[in-house]
């Protein structure tokens, strides 16, 4: 797992709100859901809505387009969409939050 910086402490978002980040060339939305903190692919896999115009409801990330649904633990659909999102491990330190994303043997090539 690599970690890296996404925001400082005071760059965070405030509850029960999104904001979207780039790091390394990849977009992610950091979500503040009751200040619980979760971090997602930036884009809805059913129509390409952005997930930072959606909101939060009952611990679900909702698509501003089409109201899809995605649990903000385990990144599943709800139930009859058949889909999911990447959610990604977050560690809200003392210099700021930081998410993980997964090395493939390939980038540890190159490394």
């Amino acid at each position: 797992m690599r970690w890296l910086k996404v925001l400082n402490k005071a760059q965070l978002p405030v509850t029960d709100s999104i904001k979207t980040v780039k790091i390394e060339g990849k977009q992610i939305c950091i979500i503040n859901d009751g200040d619980q903190i979760y971090a997602t692919q930036a884009f809805c896999p059913h129509a390409g809505g952005h997930f930072d115009g959606g909101w939060c409801k009952k611990g679900n990330l909702v698509c501003p387009i089409h109201r899809y649904e995605y649990d903000l633990k385990t990144g599943r659909g709800a139930e009859g969409q058949g889909d999911y999102i990447d959610i990604y491990p977050t560690d809200n330190k003392e210099d700021g939050l930081y998410v993980g994303f997964k090395e493939s043997w390939w980038s540890k090539l190159w490394s």
